[in-house]
């Protein structure tokens, strides 16, 4: 690949049908060179789990004071283009930004090469695939757990796999993007009634959200209605 785009992003956990997008990183190589890089935090609507800031380093207030995905994905796509996405377990970061995209009615669809795979294929006498490991392996430096960081040593290791392994006819064609499947259902707002309704419910059982009740989606909204009455009851007193 001539240019490609590295990404990586860190999460509040790992299910993206409920949890969401804390940072984007992502570098821009062209010729094997970095040409522009984007890193951006992103307000998730929610409190973060402690051991996702004791992994991440990233702080509450961090994302508290950054702006939605409504914001950041337009920017990165438009940092992004085209062109095809380098990761390790590609798919991983890929779904996420895929569903941000289909509940913001914006196409993206894209090719990619998982360097997980790639890893796998190449150097299955490792103990360990994991990025930390081959970059230990490969001496590559990184602060991992942080998006920029993680894009940034992803490129590095890409670059090193191809430079062993790539320039061998047979192999050659691991290296090529192929396109990503991640098939993604449109998750609508929450609607009004949803939302004045779980309100009233956590006012009602003087209750504090680790959410904000304005960014959920319909199906969240659902969820959490349904817990609070399984727990407390109806608005009923």
């Amino acid at each position: 690949m001539k240019e490609y785009v590295s990404v990586d992003v860190e999460t509040t956990g790992l299910a993206p049908k409920q949890d969401k997008i804390i940072e984007i990183g992502a570098v821009r190589v062209r010729d094997g060179q970095i040409v522009g890089s984007f890193t951006c935090f992103v307000n998730p609507g929610r409190i973060l789990p402690a051991h996702i800031t004791e992994l991440t380093g990233i702080l509450q207030e961090q994302v508290d004071e950054a702006e939605t995905m409504e914001s950041v994905l337009p920017a990165f796509l438009e940092f992004a283009g085209d062109l095809p996405l380098v990761g390790h377990r590609i798919l991983f970061d890929y779904g996420f930004l895929k569903r941000a995209a289909v509940n913001m009615r914006l196409d993206f669809e894209r090719s990619g090469v998982d360097t997980l795979k790639l890893s796998r294929q190449f150097l299955s006498e490792l103990p360990s695939r994991r990025l930390s490991a081959l970059c230990e392996h490969f001496e590559i430096p990184i602060q991992a757990h942080r998006a920029l960081e993680d894009a940034r040593a992803t490129h590095i290791l890409y670059e090193k796999l191809l430079e062993l392994y790539g320039t061998d006819p047979d192999r050659a064609k691991a290296f090529e993007p192929v396109p990503l499947i991640c098939k993604v259902k449109r998750e609508s707002p929450a609607t009004k009634a949803q939302k004045e309704r779980l309100t009233k419910l956590l006012a009602l059982h003087q209750l504090t959200p680790d959410y904000d009740v304005s960014m959920l989606t319909k199906n969240e909204a659902s969820r959490q209605i349904d817990r609070i009455l399984a727990a407390y009851g109806s608005l009923q007193k």
